[in-house]
């Protein structure tokens, strides 16, 4: 018979807040009401004293306000701003009404706030339990300049990590957090709920992934152009980079710094000034259209943002223009390092140029790059810049929300800030998150990279 192991944690401690419970003394258990009561009963005072006020801080914070943020949530509000004439003054005065988005905003950090006490509250009875303990078996208890001196020794990492988790959780966190929850509402400029919204629960979610809503077909039809768009922009600069890399790195290649500054020159110059003058070099009355005009070449203006097939053509092709340069800067290293006995052996085999690439070079360059990749096929599902600036999402249907290039990003802003329509803005942002976080777990554990750390055989 076989029994199952039981897995310990790294960071176990035997001073938990169940042992203080069960095993803790009367001073122990009563810090389970009065923070830092058991440090102060064991004249640790300057950290009994910083426990016992954050608990009056929070206190105070919860009866004063956060009490009241935390029950307005489930409403959101119900006031609405009243218009009131003053006969004294002869003016209309406003009365201030309710503001779900604040409501929204304060009930979420309220919470992040009890979740952050209920935290310290643990510390503090761990902590309290840790004196009791150690005072019982004789041993040496620190002070609270010991404890300071820790932090910038064994404990160095807390100190080193405190900011930047903090950090992390008001400017990531709180804002993902309340921007999933608007996903649930229907605050958006239809309906005139902008000042005043409700809760929906699942409704937005069932609007955009319909077909039978207009919202629906038109995230689905951005949804397919948004992966069409980033297979092309991702695979087409990393193969012609890779290429463009491997032609400047033979020997036959002289001048192979020349040719490498050529290319890496578009990196310097600010992509928005690039993209802009593409833009405008490519407008009906563009240079590109006047000079094959006056060449005798065409009649008629191409019509390179006006045409569905040729608006996608010209943003694929202008972002390989920008995008291999970098390719090119993240090859050239990798490929100087693949060891030359493999070429050579592959020559001796009388193997040529096109088997070498494919069974020599394609191959290790895949294991080693496959994380760029992910993160370049995330980046491009992400590309604001080119879209934005080079087409704008044009063209667009007359009516409609979402160009014909807008890709899910560029979508989400039109959404939000031309169309005020939030709640949508929100679930598109919850539903691209969702799709990039399959497509890179997906292909990073099947990848050579994962399911073979050791190195490339």
């Amino acid at each position: 018979m076989k029994f199952k192991k039981k897995r310990v944690s790294e960071f176990a401690t035997p001073y938990t807040v169940s042992d203080a419970w069960k095993k803790g003394d009367g001073v122990t258990k009563a810090s389970f009401c009065v923070m830092g009561l058991g440090l102060l009963a064991k004249r640790r005072y300057v950290k009994g004293l910083i426990y016992l006020g954050i608990e009056v801080a929070f206190l105070v914070f919860m009866f004063a306000q956060g009490f009241a943020n935390i029950g307005a949530l489930p409403g959101l509000g119900s006031v609405a701003q009243k218009q009131v004439w003053n006969e004294a003054k002869g003016i209309y005065e406003y009365s201030q009404g309710d503001n779900s988005l604040l409501i929204l905003l304060y009930g979420i950090a309220t919470l992040f706030i009890v979740i952050g006490f209920i935290l310290l509250w643990r510390s503090s009875v761990k902590s309290c339990y840790k004196a009791q303990k150690l005072m019982e078996e004789g041993k040496h208890l620190n002070t609270f300049k010991q404890d300071v001196s820790t932090l910038f020794d064994e404990n160095l990492h807390s100190l080193l990590l405190a900011g930047p988790v903090t950090g992390v959780l008001i400017f990531t966190i709180l804002p993902l957090v309340f921007m999933i929850s608007m996903a649930f509402t229907n605050y958006s400029i239809k309906g005139n709920h902008l000042i005043l919204f409700d809760w929906v629960g699942l409704k937005n979610f069932a609007t955009v992934l319909s077909l039978k809503s207009s919202i629906g077909q038109e995230f689905w039809g951005v949804l397919g152009w948004t992966l069409i768009w980033a297979v092309f922009a991702t695979f087409l600069n990393y193969f012609f980079g890779m290429i463009l890399a491997i032609v400047i790195n033979r020997k036959e290649t002289h001048a192979k710094s020349f040719w490498r500054f050529c290319f890496v020159l578009s990196v310097a110059v600010p992509q928005f000034v690039s993209l802009l003058i593409m833009r405008t070099m490519l407008q009906p009355q563009g240079a590109v259209n006047v000079l094959l005009k006056n060449a005798g070449f065409i009649s008629t203006s191409l019509p390179f943002f006006t045409n569905t097939t040729w608006a996608r053509v010209t943003v694929i092709v202008i972002n390989l223009w920008v995008g291999i340069p970098y390719t090119l800067l993240q090859v050239t290293g990798i490929l100087q390092n693949i060891p030359a006995e493999l070429y050579e052996s592959a020559k001796m085999d009388g193997a040529s140029p096109v088997v070498t690439f494919f069974k020599i070079t394609l191959p290790y360059m895949l294991f080693v790059t496959t994380p760029y990749l992910i993160t370049t096929f995330t980046g491009n599902v992400n590309n604001f810049n080119v879209i934005y600036l080079l087409s704008g999402g044009d063209p667009t249907p007359v009516g409609g929300t979402a160009g014909k290039t807008d890709l899910l990003v560029t979508w989400l802003y039109k959404l939000t800030i031309d169309k005020q329509y939030y709640n949508i803005g929100a679930v598109i942002g919850i539903l691209t998150f969702i799709v990039l976080a399959i497509v890179a777990l997906v292909t990073y554990r099947n990848s050579g990279s994962y399911k073979n750390e050791e190195g490339f055989m």
